[in-house]
């Protein structure tokens, strides 16, 4: 026993008493941002199984999501490539929006009434105009290194590019990243053109879009000679919101009909809603 002075007189004092008491483990768990990110990937590996489900009797399809309020990007089959149609069409406006910018001018009225129709209207005489304008297929690959597009081959038959989803989400944030080469005056020159398209081809990545949210969206539809005629069905287009920030692209073929593949690639869209919750 030891002793401590109180008031005047001596208490004994234990060792035990007077030793200082060892401070308990702190307990420890995933931080705010771990969790974050287990949850994103348990909602991922949800949409892998619905979208394996789905396509179990479905044509080929894939589809990808940049969530810009995450940083993230979600691919299911997103390195297959598949060949464009008219989806190719933005390629060719950012282009001309970049080769304008080099050359420190704006665009000419003759440029923007082709790119009005080649957006809005999906007109093919305008595209193929740009097309050749902008230095063909080699021009176009040109700009796609410059925004960072690795998985796309451009075709002399602009339709006939090939791409994959990845490459499709990749350009679309170009479309609105500040820090993209495009600049802001190009930017929203391509949201305003993308966001009021034909309402005939208002259709795909809108449709997973909620009451009040606004879209942008560039559809591609052909009928495919080498392939008896089935469907190419595509659809790249962003939709934002107060809390969503969401670029989308599904990419298909061999679908039976036009109205078909149209009906998959909406419903593939909204799957995506459904299972990462954006």
């Amino acid at each position: 026993m030891t002793e401590e002075e109180t008031g005047g007189g001596k208490v004994p004092v234990s060792g035990a008493a007077q030793a200082s008491p060892k401070a308990s483990p702190s307990p420890t768990g995933p931080s705010p941002e771990e969790l974050a990110a287990q949850e994103r990937a348990r909602r991922a590996k949800a949409l892998d199984a619905a979208l394996k489900k789905y396509a179990a009797d479905k044509p080929e399809f894939s589809v990808a999501v940049l969530d810009r309020k995450t940083g993230e990007t979600y691919a299911y089959r997103g390195d297959e490539r598949y060949e464009t149609a008219s989806v190719v069409k933005v390629q060719v406006l950012a282009c001309l929006l970049l080769t304008a910018q080099d050359d420190d001018r704006k665009l000419t009225a003759g440029e923007k009434a082709l790119a009005d129709k080649m957006i809005r209207y999906s007109d093919n005489a305008s595209t193929t105009s740009l097309f050749g304008q902008l230095g063909r297929a080699g021009g176009i690959s040109a700009c796609n290194k410059r925004l960072g597009l690795t998985q796309t081959k451009v075709s002399g038959s602009w339709g006939l590019t090939r791409t994959t989803v990845k490459d499709q989400v990749k350009l679309l944030g170009e479309l609105v990243d500040e820090k993209s080469e495009l600049s802001e005056a190009s930017r929203a020159y391509a949201k305003k053109l993308m966001g009021t398209v034909a309402q005939d081809q208002d259709w795909g990545v809108p449709a997973a879009a909620r009451t009040g949210e606004g879209t942008t969206v560039k559809n591609g539809w052909l009928a495919r000679s080498t392939e008896n005629n089935l469907w190419i069905i595509n659809t790249v287009g962003r939709i934002t919101g107060d809390d969503t920030d969401v670029s989308i692209a599904v990419l298909s073929h061999a679908n039976q009909t036009m109205p078909a593949g149209i009906s998959m690639v909406e419903r593939v869209a909204k799957l995506t809603r459904t299972h990462l919750k954006y």
